[in-house]
């Protein structure tokens, strides 16, 4: 069985959206998969955001869902940490470093292009190789600044909108664009 996390900020808005559509679907499709989701900045035991219980629901979600501060305990629990932005990525990753070859932003575990999946792999590589670089004293070349901004351009933002504070068109827009990576999430985990 497949353990998945979402992550966002609050646990109120972005990552309750995903683990609740994904939640249907795993039960209609008979996936073997269970989900939760946690905050970075989360207080455990808090509602959601009225917009998007009101947008679960309306999906067909009867269930409840409250925040919760994300914990060893579910990085540990999780085969997959998906965050709602690279922000996120990387406060799970600073946290608990043992995560990191489990944790990818929604919309970069779904690419599948893979001109972009080519670039991200060759940009990890130049990032580390600069990084060690950089700790040894030794000068970043013109040549390997330039192809790091290249590649840069070439990767698409992959953060999912952030409704809070917003309309229910903003969470609906923002339920829509996970929507569309739960779509690739469920065919790449069947």
């Amino acid at each position: 069985m497949l353990r998945i996390l979402f992550v966002c900020t609050g646990n109120t808005c972005r990552s309750p959206l995903a683990e609740g559509l994904l939640r249907m679907r795993v039960h209609q499709e008979g996936l073997a998969a269970e989900v939760r989701s946690a905050g970075v900045s989360a207080m455990t035991g808090g509602p959601i955001s009225r917009n998007s219980q009101s947008l679960l629901h309306e999906a067909g979600f009867k269930e409840s869902i409250s925040s919760l501060a994300i914990s060893a305990a579910d990085v540990d629990w999780a085969d997959l940490v998906l965050t709602m932005t690279t922000g996120h990525k990387r406060t799970v990753i600073g946290r608990f470093p043992h995560a990191v070859e489990k944790t990818y932003t929604l919309k970069e575990y779904v690419e599948d292009d893979a001109r972009i999946l080519n670039a991200i792999e060759e940009r990890e590589q130049l990032a580390t190789e600069l990084q060690l670089k950089q700790a040894l004293s030794q000068t970043v070349s013109v040549e390997e600044r330039s192809r790091m901004y290249a590649l840069e351009n070439t990767i698409p933002d992959y953060d999912i909108s952030d409704p809070y504070g917003g309309s229910l068109a903003d969470y609906r827009y923002t339920a829509e664009e996970i929507s569309r990576s739960l779509d690739k999430l469920v065919k790449k985990i069947r």
